[in-house]
């Protein structure tokens, strides 16, 4: 049985920082999502936030508040905010203090480890609760380094890659994943970020978190992982960042892990500058095709994918008309339009997996 949960996004849901606590409201497979706390949006359905369709999770003022109209504490408190300083403000230890105070166990996904604070470490004890820091790092002499064994295997690995940061890539790919899986195509999804691991994704690790001389070699260890368990059709691994952002080397490392044959790109065609870097330009996805294929030297780019975030639909029909004549790539938006124009792609290049699909009993 899922867990029952409550996740703090002051001031953030639905924008570009609060993509931890959006993901997953929108799944997950580890949690039963009871509420967010954001004041700036009380009383709103956070479906209807999201996607126009109401899902029943409701927002909050404040922990007290949550606490006060649930039926019962929720047995998780996850921090749900991912901001550029990866730090926890002054006044929001007060609200993890309280959660513990309340018998609810902390996940944090910042990079400022909370088992390492001597206050929350106390603090959890006397209450007999747990910290989990989601992106705390294995011990060094746990890390892999990269070995080649992903160079002999025959699964073909898609790596869905990006033109910013927070623009929807771990969203397509866990929205792929479930497509292909309901056409009785086995797949393994190698999540790389903390929101995916949250989400309960079996395989992966949040790579920003790792020293830069392990993360090619933890990515290839998750797909190895995945391929020798669970032996899938196709290996989907989910981007961070962007190739060409020049705050973050993920990508790189991204590629160079998992030797992705083929590649989806996602665009936010409204958004002017890159999202934490209001100094800096946004990517044509033009030029962000033509890097990943330069880069990678063996990946194509098979289609592109669209984030909505303030386009009408009338807009995001022309984009994806205009990225199709311009690019000559498929192009959807999969929030809307569903991943059918992706999942003929992959079946072009990988023509040996439309063989493989079977009827699969939706209850």
């Amino acid at each position: 049985m899922k867990e029952t949960a409550i996740i703090y996004c002051e001031n953030n849901f639905g924008k570009m920082d609060g993509k931890t606590a959006n993901g997953l409201v929108r799944s997950s497979r580890k949690y039963q999502i009871q509420g967010v706390i954001d004041s700036t949006k009380v009383g709103m359905d956070t479906g209807e936030l999201l996607s126009g369709e109401k899902n029943g999770i409701p927002v909050f003022a404040s922990l007290d508040h949550a606490l006060k109209n649930l039926p019962t504490t929720p047995a998780q408190f996850i921090y749900g905010i991912a901001p550029s300083e990866a730090f926890l403000k002054s006044d929001e230890r007060n609200i993890v203090l309280r959660a513990m105070e309340n018998g609810m166990n902390i996940v944090n996904t910042l990079h400022e480890f909370f088992t390492d604070d001597e206050e929350f470490v106390k603090h959890s004890k006397q209450f007999n609760v747990t910290i989990t820091d989601v992106r705390k790092p294995p011990h060094k002499k746990d890390m892999h380094l990269f070995t080649g064994r992903i160079l002999h295997i025959e699964t073909p690995v898609i790596t869905i890659l990006g033109t910013d940061s927070a623009i929807g890539k771990r969203t397509t790919s866990v929205l792929l994943e479930e497509a292909l899986n309901k056409k009785g195509i086995k797949t393994a999804f190698i999540t790389t970020g903390q929101t995916g691991l949250i989400q309960g994704a079996k395989y992966g690790i949040a790579v920003d978190a790792l020293p830069s001389q392990f993360i090619t070699g933890e990515i290839e260890n998750e797909i190895m992982k995945a391929h020798d368990t669970e032996n899938p059709d196709i290996i989907i691994v989910e981007g961070q960042g962007a190739l060409s952002h020049p705050a973050y080397i993920s990508s790189n490392a991204i590629i160079r892990g998992s030797r992705p044959g083929a590649v989806i790109v996602q665009h936010a065609p409204k958004r002017k500058f890159l999202g934490d870097f209001n100094f800096m330009e946004m990517p044509t996805l033009k030029g962000e095709i033509e890097l990943i294929e330069a880069y990678s030297k063996i990946s194509k780019v098979i289609a592109t994918t669209i984030n909505h975030e303030d386009m009408t639909d009338k807009e995001v029909e022309e984009e994806i008309k205009q990225n199709e004549t311009q690019l000559n790539l498929p192009s959807t938006d999969v929030l809307t339009h569903g991943c059918d124009k992706l999942i003929d792609s992959i079946f072009k290049s990988y023509p040996e997996l439309k063989g493989k699909q079977k009827k699969v009993l939706v209850n």
